[in-house]
């Protein structure tokens, strides 16, 4: 790929990958944060980021729709319109695009004479009337989208957004009548409108509604919307099923093709479209707030663009880098971008928010965030919020803890206002005690234990729409998750069918809880739930061999009746969500004496670690041996023994090397996973979940890792950058240092300094960050022996 592609010339699809491959030249650093932010990474091969303009946790987003499930690819050749609801690097179908809107230019009315035909129904398909367009001259800025469509005569569109409303701007050429097309019965590829409805209000306003069924076969949830053009409507019409009618002004009803157009006289015409997950009264009250002025005049485009930009700006200041390339500053910039788009704002701007019982409540000043990728999010981004934004983090824990409070229990992967039972294990408690850990339940500590309580010891009533912990029965009683094809099941997984990953997430879960119960004085349940972080031990299978690899001992998934699964190898999908027991092997980072045990020593684990990484190969070429040792497809979790960037379970996996004494090590795949965030469409390695693929890179590019749930400890590793500085809101800034640091190379750490004094340790605590200070690191191109010392790993926190 030429230079960032929010600069770059039109490129042929056939030459993508060619280009990417050849490298990208350098370019000015930008000074702005804003500007160096490219939100194109992301947007090929599976990133599943969207291109387009959001807010910091916004409600709306406004974005391209081409082919692709989640929205938009980057080498898409038609542009179908711009919605106004996205998820950032979601892995579900059924994911957004709702309420698309696209100009166009030509005569809307019955007849082959008119350029739209009324009588023809699929004349308003957005596969038939999508518009041609041109990388050349597009712009992706936190905030900020622009791109020219090539047909209708050349349009140019921009688009920026407010938390609750999207804007854009259209600049049509002087040939042909102007239009907007509001099309309400398609959204994304894959993501069913089972009901919509639209209305033309008056000659500025259009009102309507979206009833869609969402992610990953889940539940229906309505969006409604109200968008206020700038200039007068000089004539419309709406279209259903069986066609178009002009100066029609509504029309709704069950699944198809319905939407209205709508014709301006003016070359310029600005749409500004607030959304609610209320109802229409909240669409409206949203707009008021955000989208209008005080005389019920939209705000100018380019104001609202530079207050969101200007939001931006300060939001990404949090952390700024020095040192690296152009191309380094831009990863990592837009890594935290991608961060900081999620959870979204649930709340309208009068605080009325649908909850999970399907009540209209009101969050008086707080905010009520929504969707919840929880299986993901609770390794890297959690984490990252909770340092960086502790207001929204303590909202974020208050409004999961309303979930449980509305819904009956607590969520694992909340979509809207309802539970969607997608991915197991039981990530909700690591999430909410490392959000304890970092301050963010402050007076709500009991309120969040008593819940976590009931859902670590109980499972959910059949009439509960939640699964919870569904392989409870077993686990309690036998210490181990069934692996049951046929258990029944509330969403699209439930634990027991993959029982051999549940039993680890479960172990893992409880380790955690175990040191809030100790700090919370409950140290019956502290014990408790201690020895059930060893849990993992009742999956663990010493005599499993892998005979091509020359290890033995491995996870192994145990039937109803006890037994062990059979036939089974430790490549094998049986028993484990989205990975094999080589790699949940490493989910036991709570108990690493254990882990030690059970693989037969350190030296026995390095050379796990070794294999796992492909090592040797890695000191020879970093890059190569990630992308082609590695990664194999971005959905392909299955049949590997190798490590797999792509995907969750063992991103942790790394500073393992760390925690078994060999920390150098860890230093080194660091830089090699790194090499897969790149600043191109491809730039991001697997599903960005929600920000946690890119919240890794931003841990990893500074040297600290939360690898061990509900510690609060960082394990370290050399940093990719020469300086950053973190801001901590209220408090000192923490500034990292690493002269001579190269991301272009391995490097090592050879020794580090914590607020000026020596460290020996692999680690370092929140407690020692949170009130700022220095992690100074002297960096060497070989392994030294630091941190390899007695003492220098963390003591394992359920260790038994």
């Amino acid at each position: 790929m030429p230079q960032r592609p929010r600069r770059a010339s039109t490129i042929a699809v056939a030459s993508l990958a060619a280009l990417v491959a050849a490298g990208t030249p350098a370019i000015a650093r930008p000074a702005d944060p804003v500007e160096a932010v490219n939100t194109f990474i992301g947007t090929q091969d599976e990133g599943n980021t969207f291109p387009g303009a959001s807010a910091p946790f916004g409600m709306t987003q406004v974005s391209p729709i081409g082919t692709h499930y989640a929205g938009w690819r980057y080498d898409d050749a038609r542009i179908r319109g711009f919605g106004h609801f996205f998820l950032s690097g979601a892995g579900c179908w059924e994911q957004g695009g709702l309420i698309s809107t696209l100009p166009t230019t030509g005569t809307v009315g019955p007849g082959a004479g008119n350029d739209f035909d009324t009588t023809r129904p699929e004349e308003f398909d957005h596969e038939n009337y999508a518009a041609g367009y041109t990388h050349e001259g597009e712009v992706g800025d936190a905030g900020y989208y622009r791109t020219r469509l090539t047909d209708y005569d050349g349009i140019d569109v921009e688009a920026t957004a407010d938390t609750r409303v999207g804007v854009e701007r259209y600049t049509f050429g002087d040939a042909a009548p102007a239009n907007v097309f509001i099309n309400v019965g398609q959204a994304n590829k894959d993501n069913p409108i089972s009901a919509s409805g639209v209305e033309v209000v008056d000659d500025h306003t259009v009102r309507g509604w979206v009833r869609s069924k969402g992610f990953c076969g889940g539940r229906e949830y309505t969006v409604w919307f109200t968008t206020r053009f700038d200039r007068p409507i000089s004539s419309f019409g709406t279209w259903q099923p069986d066609g178009g009618q002009p100066g029609r002004r509504a029309v709704s009803g069950e699944r198809g093709l319905r939407g209205a157009w709508l014709s301006f006289g003016d070359r310029q015409v600005t749409a500004t479209t607030a959304i609610s997950h209320v109802d229409q009264q909240g669409a409206d009250t949203n707009l008021a707030a955000e989208g209008l002025d005080d005389s019920g005049q939209p705000h100018g485009f380019d104001e609202v663009r530079e207050r969101t930009q200007d939001r931006w700006r300060r939001e990404l200041d949090r952390i700024s880098v020095q040192g690296g390339s152009a191309d380094d500053t831009a990863v990592f910039t837009t890594s935290l971008y991608h961060v900081l788009l999620q959870p979204l704002t649930g709340n309208d701007a009068d605080g009325r928010y649908r909850g999970f019982d399907e009540r209209i409540h009101v969050a008086h000043d707080w905010t009520y965030y929504q969707f919840f990728s929880l299986w993901d999010t609770y390794r890297t981004q959690n984490q990252l919020l909770a340092m960086l934004v502790p207001d929204r983090a303590r909202d974020i824990a208050r409004s999961v803890l309303t979930i449980d409070e509305q819904g009956g229990w607590l969520p694992r992967w909340a979509y809207a206002n309802y539970e969607t039972n997608t991915m197991t294990g039981d990530p909700v408690t690591p999430f909410l005690v490392d959000l304890w850990r970092f301050g963010a339940l402050t007076g709500d500590e009991r309120r969040a234990y008593e819940a976590l309580l009931r859902n670590a010891n109980e499972v959910p009533p059949a009439e509960s729409p939640y699964e919870g912990r569904a392989g409870n029965e077993s686990y309690l009683s036998r210490g181990f998750v069934q692996h049951d094809p046929d258990f029944p099941k509330k969403g699209q997984d439930v634990d027991p069918h993959h029982g051999g990953s549940a039993t680890m997430e479960y172990a893992l879960a409880d380790c955690s809880l175990s040191i809030m119960a100790t700090a919370l004085g409950r140290q019956q349940d502290a014990a408790a739930f201690a020895e059930r972080g060893r849990s993992w031990r009742n999956v663990w299978d010493g005599t499993v061999h892998d005979p091509e690899r020359g290890f033995t001992g491995f996870p192994r998934p145990r039937n109803p009746d006890g037994s062990w699964v059979t036939p089974y190898e430790p490549v094998s999908d049986d028993g484990f969500h989205e990975g094999t027991a080589w790699q949940y092997q490493w989910l036991t980072q709570q108990d690493v004496p254990g882990l030690l045990d059970a693989v037969g020593g350190r030296e026995q684990a390095e050379k796990r670690l070794d294999t796992f990484f492909a090592y040797d190969k890695l000191l020879a070429d970093p890059a190569r041996t990630a992308r082609e040792e590695w990664v194999i497809d971005p959905y392909d979790y299955y049949g590997q023994f190798r490590y797999n960037p792509n995907n969750e379970p063992d991103l942790h996996a790394p500073w393992m090397y760390a925690l078994v004494g060999h920390p150098g090590k860890t230093s080194a795949v660091a830089r090699a996973q790194q090499t897969l965030f790149t600043n191109a469409p491809d730039g991001v390695t697997g599903n960005d979940d929600l920000g946690t693929m890119s919240a890794w890179y931003v841990f990893s590019a500074l040297g600290l890792y939360p690898a061990v749930p509900g510690t609060g400890q960082f394990v370290l590793n050399a940093p990719r950058f020469e300086r950053a500085v973190v801001q901590f809101p209220g408090r000192r800034p923490l500034t990292i240092t690493a002269p001579g640091a190269d991301g272009g190379r391995l490097q090592y750490d050879a020794g580090v300094r914590v607020s000026e004094a020596p460290h020996e340790q692999v680690w370092v605590g929140w407690e020692q960050l949170r009130d700022g200070g220095s992690v100074d690191h002297t960096l060497s191109d070989r392994p030294s022996d630091w941190g390899t010392g007695p003492g220098a790993a963390p003591v394992s926190p359920c260790a038994g």
